[in-house]
């Protein structure tokens, strides 16, 4: 198994990134105004929460409706990792009806936060301290910590077992998305990925050839900036979820750079990031049942 392949293809689609591209939107008030809909969540409490996994204890967050059940999503971040702006992303998905978790990838080595603010990719300390934090996650890790995290939400009073689990993932979590749901055939019912790095690639391991063993209904966000580096990617996406005869939007963002969903990012896009959320939104309403 070619256990870096979703590492590797990360960085060769990262490399590109600047200071310019990352982390220049304030949080809190910032974010409240990027997207106004969270000033009516005051009702709603989120929790820094400790899952125990073979590993260690990761460090997450869960956030959930006030009262009720409620269909789970597990959200997997990018590699600036679990951070306010993924909190209000989990907020904010609260608000529309989902029991959220966002976790911490590299809780093997460090709690969060795991990258510095306003993070400047092409400084090479930071990347290689950012790509050293990476290189410690593999697909094997991956599936051990999905199986932590499913149970995790699967334990909660606020969450809905009757109703199927969803998983997102940003960048390099686009491939745990296809593991977790390759891992999960019948408890994860929708499978998200916005700007997802490393979903086709050469290898044996390529997520994509996880696609005959899911069952989920699939959202496959890609940035423009990424489809002009590899336009055959959708289209191998497209014929795996038709062969799989799975229901899969695979959509390239015009206008997009790598990165362009989380509101921290220099290179998001209001518009298509909106787009992109309706469509997450859409997916979830159709699938979990």
């Amino acid at each position: 198994m070619c256990e870096h392949d979703d590492l590797d293809e990360f960085a060769r689609r990262s490399a590109e990134l600047t200071r310019r591209q990352f982390g220049t939107l304030a949080l809190g008030a910032g974010v409240a105004a990027a997207w106004p809909g969270l000033a009516s969540a005051g009702l709603i409490r989120g929790a820094d929460v400790n899952i125990k996994t073979p590993d260690g204890v990761a460090d997450a967050y869960f956030v959930h409706p006030p009262g009720g059940v409620h269909p789970g999503v597990l959200v997997w971040p990018d590699i600036f990792g679990l951070r306010p702006a993924f909190k209000e992303m989990a907020l904010r998905l609260s608000e529309s009806g989902y029991s959220v978790l966002v976790i911490n990838p590299f809780y093997r080595t460090r709690r969060a936060p795991t990258a510095p603010d306003h993070p400047d990719f092409n400084d090479p300390p930071t990347r290689q301290a950012l790509m050293s934090l990476a290189g410690t996650l593999t697909p094997a890790t991956a599936v051990i910590d999905a199986r932590a995290f499913v149970a995790f939400l699967d334990s909660q009073p606020a969450v809905d077992r009757r109703r199927k689990l969803a998983t997102t993932g940003y960048c390099m979590g686009g491939p745990f998305v296809m593991r977790t749901a390759a891992e999960f055939p019948d408890r994860i019912g929708a499978a998200a990925t916005f700007h997802g790095g490393g979903l086709v690639t050469d290898k044996p391991d390529s997520p994509h050839l996880l696609i005959p063993k899911i069952k989920a209904h699939a959202l496959i966000a890609i940035a423009e900036s990424d489809d002009k580096k590899e336009p055959q990617s959708k289209t191998v996406l497209r014929d795996a979820f038709a062969a799989a005869n799975l229901p899969a939007e695979v959509e390239v963002y015009a206008g997009t750079q790598h990165g362009w969903c989380p509101p921290d990012a220099q290179v998001y896009n209001h518009d298509q990031a909106e787009k992109a959320w309706s469509r997450q939104l859409a997916l979830f309403s159709g699938s979990l049942v």
